[in-house]
């Protein structure tokens, strides 16, 4: 008898409306054909995976990684420590260590490095440039990019550059044309200039990152950054919230009507400015780690559904960059894609703070509607892509940094118990993880976005 299915996965299946326990999932042809209780799908396949007592998982989509940051990393090993933490596809940062990645020639040279490379999927955002005129904007947009990505901070002058108010006014303004979502990195430059130099003496003192970046810092720039999308019509999403009240503000300005969507990071649950001393520059991100009760504070919006989504940032530079001994002479941010899904699922599911649906939505669906990948990317249902994760909620484990996939070789989580692994990640059916081995580089491809306006 010939095989009916590519693929039958058998586990507790988390669907958008809950949890169909005894299930399973076939696949063929790269896509999720049906869905149902064990005992109902009896056809044959030419691989079966018996994850029983295993949760069956949409594949994560991580939509904020920086895979080009460091050229040490790069699509290969970012995907492989993608594929390893269940993240199947990766929405990619557009400010690599080469240059920003703002017009139609660099992102089509970045996307054949991509399918060459990635053994997962991938989004790519792009970036405005400071010169007269907004073509690239409409290339780009038709070219696929899943949205646009912008500071409001000048770390780098080359690589990561301040957009000015004047000239976010006039992008977002073409971009609401576009039906994509713009992104910003939202801190207040001129506050934050002036209080590094307030600070930049104390530099040995690991709490003076979060000093020269005050919450006021992140406020200011937020309100400016929605006030403007108010005006344009633009769709805004907010990147690393890092404390309650940004999320309050968002939720003003909806009521408003505004569109505006935000987001934190997974150290902004697990972390807070009382590790910096045992962290030292590890712990520098920008914005900054806050408050132990503004950790709380975003687990309870979490909760109550007023976060869209949590990334993992992932900027994964060596130690080498990490190890002055002033604070500010470290580059900024930290190796996590890896641990977006892991320490979600033990700090929050398994902690009682989430439910596991409540994880689907933040790690899956949200991400994938909000960047135009939501009708093949983000749910187990009929005809969306085979991105399949397995998570044993049974498997307790401890994070060591020197077996992680990323170049970095480092992690803020070191060390940390976990309750909950993932065995296995597959990409449109295609096994790329199984707890030792990986997919084959190439098999990642771009994904095309979809907006409507």
């Amino acid at each position: 008898m010939q095989n009916e299915y590519d693929l039958i996965i058998y586990g507790d299946v988390v669907l958008s409306d809950g949890v169909l326990a005894h299930a399973a999932v076939a696949v063929q042809n790269e896509k999720i054909v049906k869905i149902g209780l064990a005992s109902e799908i009896t056809e044959s396949a030419r691989r079966i995976i018996h994850a029983e007592g295993s949760y069956i998982l949409p594949g994560v989509v991580d939509a904020h990684v920086h895979c080009y940051s460091s050229l040490d990393e790069g699509f290969y090993t970012a995907s492989r420590a993608a594929a390893a933490g269940g993240v199947t596809t990766i929405i990619e940062m557009p400010y690599d260590a080469t240059g920003m990645i703002c017009t139609l020639e660099g992102f089509a040279e970045k996307r054949g490095r991509l399918e060459q490379e990635s053994i997962v999927d991938m989004a790519m955002l792009a970036t405005i440039h400071k010169q007269d005129g907004y073509d690239h904007i409409r290339q780009l947009a038709e070219a696929g990019i899943c949205g646009f990505k912008v500071s409001m901070f000048n770390t780098d002058s080359f690589r990561f550059p301040r957009i000015d108010d004047g000239q976010l006014l006039d992008s977002f303004a073409v971009i609401a044309e576009t039906g994509c979502p713009v992104g910003v990195h939202a801190e207040s430059d001129e506050i934050v200039r002036r209080y590094l130099d307030k600070y930049k003496d104390r530099g040995t003192n690991p709490y003076a990152h979060g000093w020269s970046r005050p919450k006021v810092s992140e406020s200011t720039a937020v309100l400016t950054a929605m006030e403007l999308a108010y005006e344009t019509g633009v769709k805004l999403h907010l990147y690393h919230c890092t404390y309650p009240r940004i999320f309050q503000l968002a939720e003003f300005f909806r009521s408003q009507g505004a569109r505006i969507t935000a987001e934190t990071c997974t150290h902004y649950l697990t972390l807070s400015e009382d590790d910096m001393p045992r962290l030292q520059a590890k712990g520098k991100i920008n914005p900054p780690l806050r408050s132990k009760e503004d950790v709380a504070g975003l687990w309870e919006l979490a909760q109550n559904g007023r976060i869209d989504m949590i990334t993992s940032d992932h900027a994964p530079w060596l130690i080498g960059r990490k190890t002055d001994r002033d604070i500010f002479k470290n580059s900024s941010g930290a190796p996590g894609v890896e641990h977006l899904l892991p320490v979600l699922y033990s700090e929050g599911v398994s902690k009682g703070r989430l439910t596991i649906r409540d994880l689907v939505r933040l790690l899956c669906e949200r991400p994938a509607e909000v960047f135009g990948l939501g009708h093949r990317k983000g749910r187990i249902a009929a005809g969306w892509d085979a991105d399949l994760v397995i998570l044993d909620p049974t498997i307790e484990w401890v994070i060591d940094e020197n077996k992680l996939q990323s170049s970095a070789g480092w992690s803020p989580y070191n060390n940390m118990p976990l309750q909950g692994k993932v065995t296995h990640s597959l990409v449109r059916g295609t096994l790329v993880y199984d707890g030792d081995s990986f997919g084959q580089s190439g098999h990642g491809c771009f994904i095309p976005a979809v907006h409507s306006k």
